[in-house]
């Protein structure tokens, strides 16, 4: 499954509502406020990478506020317990 981590940076002041816009897009697994380079960080799933492309072209870098973004696409997973 296509997974990626987004780093956005946005408009100042903006942050919070982005936080909670981006929580609300379909395949959003994970959204976080955080400080520094970045604004916010989200994690996005989707059951193929169009789908994965297409959330991130049309629901998340489009979102008012958002300035910029860099995507990390996902390549392996380790699960701690």
């Amino acid at each position: 499954m296509p997974s990626a981590v987004v780093l956005m940076n946005c408009e100042v002041g903006s942050e919070t509502d982005i936080v909670n816009s981006v929580c609300a897009v379909e395949g959003v697994e994970k959204a976080y406020l955080v400080y520094g380079v970045y604004d916010v960080v989200a994690i996005i799933t989707s059951s193929t990478m169009e789908g994965l492309e297409g959330t991130l072209m049309t629901k998340v870098r489009t979102l008012p506020g958002v300035k910029g973004t860099m995507t990390l696409m996902i390549s392996r997973e380790c699960k701690v317990d």
